[in-house]
């Protein structure tokens, strides 16, 4: 039955490798389990439910993308995308996260659409490489701003807006631990290397008292409070288009940039560059958003942690299959994820930022009309708190300075366009 869905030996692989290899995705992004619930439940929301989301979407998730495009990807709920459906939606903005769901159910419907009428491509190729890298890393930058935040190595200072928290404190300084014993389990190839740090500092927290141990294994908390809570009428309002632009064009880039990096790695790209079963990869993608949105969490996406997966052997949709189990099983271990302080995620998020900032070393730093608009793209994000403004200011900084500086090539219908609405929404609406 195995060999029949998934075709193993085509695929150069077994049933053993495939498990490995969905163990091993597994662990490397298992922190989405500890690290989701503590930032959506800053809005409100009911953390145990949102810990059962966590999990089904990302099962839901890996399990669409395993039967449906075969591929060895696991999806989940996304870092960045977590954090502005919380920092700057809900407690910016001031939305409901119900409201913030339903902005996330919407984004993910037009993202099959556009999908299905194949009008991704048109999308993607309209945007600069440059620009890709700097919103990737400006959602970097704004993830390590509020790890940074949650370890209170960062705090409100009137006169210069931020200051240096307090560092004879535990929080901050486990945190700090905990940073540097990712990366250098990172550094020395340790499969699960987040979640051993956040695992860590919190054994420590509870060892000393600072934590409430609440537990490792329980039946899991109630779905209700979150389930079919999201309010698709109140994300309609005109206020929240630039907010569902936003998570429709993360997504859309996330998507594809995780999609071709991993399917590279496992060999299945064709030599002539396209990747075969794309548009079912993305229909599976988009498919578990709106589960995701239905089940009370921000927007599921394709992970590329599912690279270490691919480097144990996986090749095939099994191995996607497996990490939906794994998060089925996950289900029982709310009690554990409930004892993980914010100190021992934030450490997380920063390791997440740095991977992500990473994308900065392919600009050209010659080129100042180039460099520019990707520095104002990645800071805006930060420093407004909001990745739809550092994509707006983005656009508009690119178009601008190409066409003051008579570098016309540079441009396309659609960059234009984009850049003109922001601009009238800037003018007449208000900043999101």
């Amino acid at each position: 039955m195995l060999e029949r869905l998934f075709q193993l030996s085509a695929h150069g692989t077994t049933v053993r490798r495939e498990l490995l290899a969905g163990l091993t995705t597994f662990l490397t992004m298992a922190y989405i389990l500890f690290v989701n619930p503590e930032i959506l439940g800053k809005t409100g929301m009911d953390v145990g439910a949102v810990f059962v989301a966590t999990c089904l979407a990302a099962a839901f998730g890996s399990l669409v993308m395993g039967l449906v495009a075969n591929y060895p990807i696991a999806l989940a709920p996304g870092m960045g995308l977590n954090a502005f459906f919380t920092f700057t939606v809900v407690m910016h903005l001031g939305h409901s996260w119900q409201t913030a769901l339903g902005a996330v159910f919407i984004s993910a419907t037009l993202f099959f659409l556009l999908s299905v009428l194949r009008i991704r491509e048109w999308i993607v190729n309209s945007i600069p490489l440059p620009l890709r890298s700097a919103i990737a890393a400006g959602i970097g930058l704004f993830l390590a701003l509020i790890a940074l935040q949650q370890a209170g190595l960062v705090v409100d200072n009137p006169a210069t807006l931020v200051g240096l928290g307090d560092l004879g404190a535990p929080g901050p300084l486990l945190a700090i631990l905990g940073f540097f014993l990712i990366v250098a389990l990172e550094a020395r190839r340790v499969t699960g290397a987040v979640m051993i740090g956040i695992l860590a500092v919190t054994l420590i927290a509870v060892a000393i008292g600072l934590t409430p141990f609440r537990g490792v294994v329980s039946m899991p908390p109630s779905l209700a409070p979150t389930f079919l809570q999201l309010d698709i009428m109140g994300a309609l309002d005109v206020g929240m288009i630039s907010v569902i632009f936003a998570f429709l064009f993360v997504d859309l880039f996330d998507n594809t940039g995780t999609l071709i990096g991993v399917a590279k790695r496992a060999g299945l790209m064709r030599a002539d560059g396209h990747l075969p079963k794309m548009g079912r990869a993305l229909i599976a993608d988009s498919t578990a958003a709106m589960g995701g949105s239905l089940l009370g969490t921000s927007t599921t996406t394709s992970y590329i942690e599912s690279a270490s997966g691919v480097a144990a052997g996986g090749r095939t949709g099994l191995t996607a299959c497996v990490v939906a189990a794994l998060f089925l099983l996950a289900l029982f271990f709310a009690p554990l994820a409930g004892t993980v302080p914010a100190y021992a995620t934030a450490p997380a998020l920063l390791f997440v930022a740095v991977l992500m900032t990473s994308g900065l070393a392919e600009i050209d730093w010659h080129d100042i009309t180039e460099a520019a608009p990707v520095v104002i793209t990645a800071l805006a994000m930060p420093l407004t708190y909001s990745i739809a403004n550092g994509i707006a200011f983005g656009f508009i900084a690119w178009v601008m300075i190409k066409t003051l500086a008579g570098r016309f090539k540079d441009l396309n219908p659609a960059l234009v366009i984009l850049a003109a609405l922001f601009v009238v929404k800037f003018a007449f609406g208000t900043a999101a």
